[in-house]
């Protein structure tokens, strides 16, 4: 029996052996996520401690006081999952602590994927450490990928760590920091495997729709705040149909390019639709939004720009269509139905 077990154990420990050479690369990659996390999971403090800190200016507390009730509101008025994030604080210093990288096919709106043990695919990889992402990033484009990096405004660890409010957080406005925890507390709340854009659409649908309940809330239906948010969110919202228009018509260029073609060649049909896109936004009517074609313009936004769109903002008329002819509106409602839905897939 001794034997048997002894043999077990080896041919277990070889196949872990094999497992870690084929997957190395993934394994490490791992690690350092994992340590990344863990560095800012360590280092945040309790919420309660800058609050009682004389010498924390007061215009940051109100802004973590602000996060307590948004987490409450979306708790009690939004029926989004209670856990213990965003009650603690992780000071960046005024600097960046993540970057994320994104790739897509240059003539096809098709998004390289990352593959991952048991949370499935993403068409990103995020990083605590910038050279790395550069690497990634120069490597990527060297295969001749479309790519891009960006530091994230937060992410949701999905349960695998305590997600705390990053100080960066605290220099937006009440409407848009709302925005962001009830977006990040719905993919802690509802995040369907191997299903990137549902989830992050779903999870901006809830954030627009919800930070407009919290400011009408807690300041008053037409209340300055509340008005402000919406005016902003109705113009970003122009830009984003904008792009999306972008995105049809570059899928219908890309669409009609054919094997004869020369790669100079698609670029320059690509370019000249890029172009078009980004010089179309000067018949638009931004307030809030100060020339957003003129940096366009310089430095011409590649398929990633576009994707992005679609990931975030494409499946919004489903939502509010749905949310508002089944349940009129009511949004605690709506995602009760969502989770009762997806929760036990």
């Amino acid at each position: 029996m001794k034997r048997i077990i002894k043999r077990i154990l080896l041919a277990l420990s070889g196949i872990l052996i094999i497992l870690s050479v084929i997957y190395w690369d993934l394994l490490f990659y791992g690690i350092l996520q994992g340590r990344g996390q863990l560095t800012i999971v360590w280092n945040a403090k309790p919420v309660e401690n800058f609050l009682s800190d004389s010498e924390f200016p007061d215009s940051l507390k109100t802004k973590l006081r602000l996060i307590g009730e948004v987490r409450k509101f979306a708790i009690d008025s939004l029926g989004l999952k209670d856990t213990d994030n965003y009650k603690t604080l992780y000071d960046q210093k005024g600097e960046e602590i993540m970057w994320v990288v994104t790739a897509c096919e240059p003539f096809k709106f098709a998004a390289k994927e990352w593959s991952f043990p048991i949370v499935g695919s993403f068409p990103y990889k995020g990083f605590f450490d910038k050279e790395k992402a550069r690497a990634e990033l120069n490597k990527l484009k060297e295969e001749g990928w479309d790519v891009s990096v960006r530091n994230p405004g937060g992410w949701s660890t999905l349960g695998w760590f305590t997600d705390p409010i990053l100080s960066k957080m605290l220099e937006r406005s009440d409407g848009d920091l709302a925005n962001l925890i009830i977006h990040e507390m719905t993919h802690a709340t509802l995040f369907v495997k191997d299903s990137v854009e549902f989830n992050e659409n779903l999870a901006s649908f809830i954030g627009d729709f919800g930070a407009v309940k919290f400011l009408e809330y807690k300041f008053g239906k037409n209340s300055r705040e509340a008005n402000d948010h919406i005016t902003e969110e109705t113009e970003y919202k122009r830009y984003v149909v904008h792009m999306l228009r972008g995105y049809q018509l570059l899928d219908s260029v890309y669409n009609r390019m054919n094997d004869q073609q020369t790669p100079e060649e698609k670029k320059k049909l690509k370019e000249a639709a890029i172009l078009s896109v980004v010089e179309a936004m000067d018949t638009l009517s931004f307030k809030v939004m100060k020339n957003p074609s003129s940096r366009l313009k310089e430095y011409l936004p590649n398929n990633t720009y576009f994707i992005n769109f679609r990931r975030y903002e494409g499946q919004q008329d489903f939502f509010k269509e749905e949310c508002a002819s089944r349940f009129q509106n009511n949004l605690k409602h709506y995602i009760h139905f969502l989770k009762s839905q997806y929760l036990n897939r």
